[in-house]
C-alpha cells in the first residue's frame, strides 16, 4: 500500500509517524498546497489529512481507497462523492477531550487570577521595590460558587462540566441543536445563559444553527466580568462584534479558533485597544502530546481495520 501524508506539519514534529511504516510505503509533505493535492495522491491507496481539502477534482482518476481524517470534523472531504466513489473516509473523534477543557481551564485561571498583570509586576522588578511583604492592586476572584454556562454539551462539553463541579460551580448549558435533554445540568434559553453566568464555554460545531450565534445583541448581554470562552468552532462568534464589545465593556474573552485560520492581517481582534481583555492561542486546545498520541494511534486502527475488510 501506498500511504501519502498531506499535512505531517500539523500533527507536530514531536509525534511519531512510524506506526503507518507497518501498512506499507509512507511518503509525507509538510504541507500541501491546493494546486498540489491532485497530482500527490493519485498513486496513494490511502491518503492523510488534517486541514488539506480533499474532493472530486482530487480525487478524480487516483487510486485512493480510504481517506484518513487525523481530526473529528469532515468538512474537508467531499463525503458525497467519496461515497459514489466508493472511497471510504474515516475521522477520529473523543482523543482530545481532555486536552480542550484543560486549555478552557488554563483561560479560567488566567482571566480569574490576574496571572498576565501579576507576571508582569513581577518581571518588572516592582516587588523587590515593595514596602510590604504583598502587592495585592489587581483584584482577583474564587471559582467556588460561580455560575458557568456551557454552550454545546457534548462530550467536551459534559467534560467541562465535570470539572467544573470540582470547583464547586453552579453549571448550566445551552443546547445549540435542542435536542440534549441530560438531566444532572438545568438547561437554559441563550438568552438566559448570556445574563446570568460568570463564565460562559463553547464547546459547539458550526453548523448553520451556530453560525454567528453570538452577535452584538447577544454579547451586549454578557455580565460586567464575565468570561467567555470559544474552543469549539471560529464563526460561532462574530469576530467584528466580538472586538467592538471587548472596547465598550469589561468583559473577557478566550478564544483558541477563529473564522479564518491562520488568523488573517485584518482580522479585528487584533485590533482590540483592551487586549487585556482578550486572549488568543493559535489553535491548540486539541493538540497535548497525549491527544495527538491518541490520535495517530487512532488513524493506526482504522487503517487497520479498513485493511482486514
Amino acid at each position: 500500500m501506498k500511504i501519502v501524508i498531506l499535512d505531517r506539519k500539523t500533527l507536530g514534529k514531536d509525534i511519531s509517524m512510524e506506526i503507518f511504516s507497518k501498512f506499507g510505503t509512507v511518503v509525507s509533505y509538510d504541507v500541501t498546497k491546493e494546486n498540489e493535492t491532485k497530482e500527490r495522491i493519485k498513486d496513494a491507496d490511502i491518503i492523510l489529512t488534517n486541514k488539506v481539502y480533499v474532493g472530486k477534482n482530487e480525487l478524480e482518476n487516483s487510486k485512493v481507497k480510504l481517506i484518513c481524517i487525523t481530526a473529528t470534523g469532515t468538512n474537508n472531504v467531499d463525503l458525497s462523492y467519496a461515497k459514489e466513489s466508493n472511497i471510504e473516509v474515516k475521522n477520529v473523534a473523543g482523543y482530545s477531550t481532555s486536552s480542550v477543557v484543560q486549555l478552557a481551564f488554563s483561560m479560567i485561571f488566567y482571566f480569574v487570577q490576574k496571572l498576565n498583570y501579576y507576571k508582569k509586576y513581577v518581571d518588572e522588578q516592582n516587588w523587590q521595590k515593595s514596602d510590604t511583604f504583598t502587592h495585592i492592586d489587581m483584584p482577583f476572584y474564587e471559582l467556588d460558587g460561580k455560575k458557568v454556562g456551557i454552550i454545546g454539551l457534548g462530550e467536551i462539553g459534559r467534560d467541562f462540566a465535570k470539572k467544573a463541579l470540582v470547583f464547586d460551580c453552579e453549571v448550566f448549558y445551552f443546547s445549540t441543536s435542542g435536542q440534549n435533554q441530560n438531566s444532572s445540568y438545568k438547561s437554559l434559553s441563550l438568552e438566559d445563559l448570556l445574563k446570568t453566568c460568570d463564565i460562559i464555554s463553547i464547546h459547539a460545531p458550526l453548523n448553520e444553527k451556530t453560525k454567528d450565534l453570538l452577535k452584538y445583541k447577544e454579547l451586549s448581554l454578557l455580565k460586567e466580568g464575565a468570561i467567555l470562552l470559544n474552543l469549539g468552532r471560529g464563526g460561532i462568534i462574530n469576530e467584528a462584534d466580538l472586538s467592538k464589545i471587548l472596547d465598550e465593556k469589561e468583559i473577557f474573552c478566550g478564544l483558541d479558533v477563529v473564522g479564518k485560520e491562520p488568523i488573517e492581517e485584518n482580522n479585528p481582534l487584533l485590533k482590540v485597544k483592551n487586549k487585556q481583555r482578550l486572549l488568543l492561542t493559535p489553535h491548540i486546545a486539541w493538540a497535548s502530546i497525549e491527544a495527538r498520541n491518541r490520535l495517530i494511534e487512532k488513524v493506526a486502527l482504522n487503517i487497520e481495520n479498513f485493511l482486514k475488510k
